[in-house]
């Protein structure tokens, strides 16, 4: 009878393995996209503040849209750090300009940056949303920040062993997404973000039938993903006056996340505008992608 149970377990046990297995795989089929096809980038201006370059640039992912960015460059030559930024979805600076002061300031310690307006950049797009379309245009996003990684790394100047990720509310959870199906960047830092998209999806226009919708976005549960993410360092920032991610779900994000990583939680709302929540985010970033001055 032991014998029996050990195989009974073991059995067990392989089926459990292989149906995570297939569900990892699920999961990447759902991004997949032809990395060899350019990524057309225009260059519509550009200006210097102080030493670093900011150009203005819209790239054409393979996914239809065009996408405006900033490209931040620091004097000198490489190596050099790389950084993607995602912003919020807020009442202001709800675009690629939310973290380009901080992108330029980072600039003289080595660092390229790349910051792109993601699909929630559209004036009012959350209340003109239509669910329906959620599942298609999550998928379609996840596969425009791989490719605006695919671009940032396709800068000779950067270092493709220091690649950095920040994002912030939906920024965050859709850098969630692309951490679990794309092991290029080496250090996240995650703010403000909830356990699940669906914590958001019901605050605006309303599905059709929410069984549905849950049903088709159950892939994109972002525990799932940050699992898999088995080796980049993550820094997470909540706010405890955040009226939107409770600790709760703070919690089962964090738990979630693999080692290393580390969590701050700061006297602040949802917009995390304390000067420590920038200082410890740069100071973050300086350490994990060993930054020092343009020269390196």
């Amino acid at each position: 009878m032991k014998v029996i149970s050990f195989v009974l377990l073991l059995a067990i046990a392989l089926t459990i393995r292989a149906q995570s297995a297939s569900e990892v795989a699920t999961r990447k089929a759902l991004f997949r996209y032809n990395a060899n096809s350019p990524v057309a980038v225009k260059e519509v201006s550009s200006q210097q503040r102080g030493d670093v370059t900011v150009r203005d640039i819209t790239f054409s992912p393979a996914t239809g849209r065009e996408v405006k960015a900033y490209l931040v460059v620091p004097k000198g030559n490489g190596t050099f750090a790389g950084i993607l930024w995602v912003h919020w979805l807020g009442e202001e600076k709800s675009n690629r300009t939310q973290f380009l002061d901080e992108a330029v300031e980072l600039a003289p310690k080595g660092v390229v940056s790349l910051l792109v307006d993601a699909m929630w950049s559209a004036p009012q797009w959350f209340g003109k949303r239509i669910p329906q379309d959620d599942y298609r245009n999550s998928i379609r996003q996840v596969v425009e920040l791989r490719r605006a990684l695919d671009l940032l790394l396709s800068q000779s100047s950067v270092d493709k062993t220091r690649i950095g990720f920040v994002g912030h509310d939906y920024g965050a959870m859709y850098g969630m997404l692309m951490a679990g199906v794309d092991q290029r960047i080496n250090t996240f830092v995650f703010v403000a973000a909830t356990q699940s998209l669906n914590d958001w999806a019901f605050l605006g226009p309303q599905p059709k039938s929410k069984a549905a919708y849950l049903k088709q976005n159950s892939v994109l549960e972002l525990t799932d993903y940050l699992r898999e993410v088995k080796t980049a360092s993550k820094f997470f920032q909540f706010g405890k006056g955040d009226a939107y991610v409770s600790p709760a779900d703070a919690s089962v994000l964090f738990a979630a996340a693999t080692e290393p990583k580390q969590r701050k939680t700061y006297d602040a709302s949802h917009k995390m505008e304390l000067k420590e929540i920038l200082s410890d985010r740069d100071q973050w970033l300086t350490r994990q992608l060993k930054l020092g001055s343009a020269s390196n």
